[in-house]
């Protein structure tokens, strides 16, 4: 190639004297060049360069998500039928219950129960925060918070009762009160009344809150926190130790 045919005249009357042949400012500077040299020695070094490269860290990125914001976790029982299913697959929302937020009544959470239900993930249902009183049954056997009747049909397992068994508990400041949804079966707070902490969860052990199941795609939904408990009103008074009435068998 004819590389002098390639070249044009410049505008020499702006070169300051002495000066050597112009040359356009590199835009990329020194600090550019050497990353994209760091870049390209890292690409040379792994099999399969770039395309290795970008797996890496997609994969770092996927870590990090799952570490700090959303993690997904497998339903292995039915205790929270007909909301959650055996095999489902709910996203984590590990950011719920961060920056101040506690959980509500309600919200279905991922809890750590070791020391409390057993060496591994519970998923639950939220009934009592520090300070409720929360009693089985009424008259009409609901359950009832702070005095007040919680109509759970929406939710419950058809044909279960809110619970079989009578409790009358005050939920200490900083734990939550659980149970699963279809009552008949799941182990939950309830059957824990006796155990050290009183079948109370700590919020500290709380991974999150199940947002959205995600697996099967014909049960995709976003889960939301039912009305039932929105009438409730606030706790008299700081929780005291659980008062049991009976336990779940």
């Amino acid at each position: 190639m004819d590389t002098e045919a390639q070249h044009t005249e410049r505008d020499r009357s702006f070169r300051p004297s002495g000066a050597g042949p112009h040359r356009a400012p590199d835009p990329k500077g020194p600090e550019g060049r050497s990353r994209f040299a760091s870049v390209a020695r890292i690409t040379d070094w792994l099999p399969g360069g770039r395309i290795t490269l970008t797996a890496l860290i997609c994969l770092a990125l996927l870590l990090l998500l799952n570490t700090f914001v959303v993690q997904p976790f497998q339903i292995p029982s039915g205790s929270m039928e007909n909301a959650l299913r055996i095999g489902d697959r709910v996203l984590v929302n590990k950011l719920a219950y961060r920056f101040g937020a506690a959980p509500r009544r309600g919200d279905v959470v991922v809890f750590d129960g070791s020391g409390y239900f057993g060496d591994a993930d519970y998923v639950k249902r939220v009934v009592g925060v520090g300070g409720d009183r929360v009693v089985c049954c009424d008259k009409e056997g609901r359950i009832r918070v702070n005095g007040r009747s919680v109509d759970e049909s929406t939710f419950l397992h058809p044909g279960d009762k809110p619970s079989t068994v009578p409790f009358d508990v005050v939920v200490p400041d900083g734990t939550l009160f659980v149970l699963g949804d279809h009552r008949s079966d799941s182990s939950d707070s309830r059957d824990h009344l006796g155990s050290p902490g009183g079948g109370m969860i700590p919020v500290g052990d709380v991974i999150g809150r199940a947002d959205w199941i995600a697996w099967p795609v014909g049960h995709w939904t976003h889960l939301t926190r039912p009305d039932a408990y929105a009438r409730v009103p606030a706790a008299q008074g700081a929780g005291g130790p659980a008062r049991a009435g009976g336990a779940h068998g």
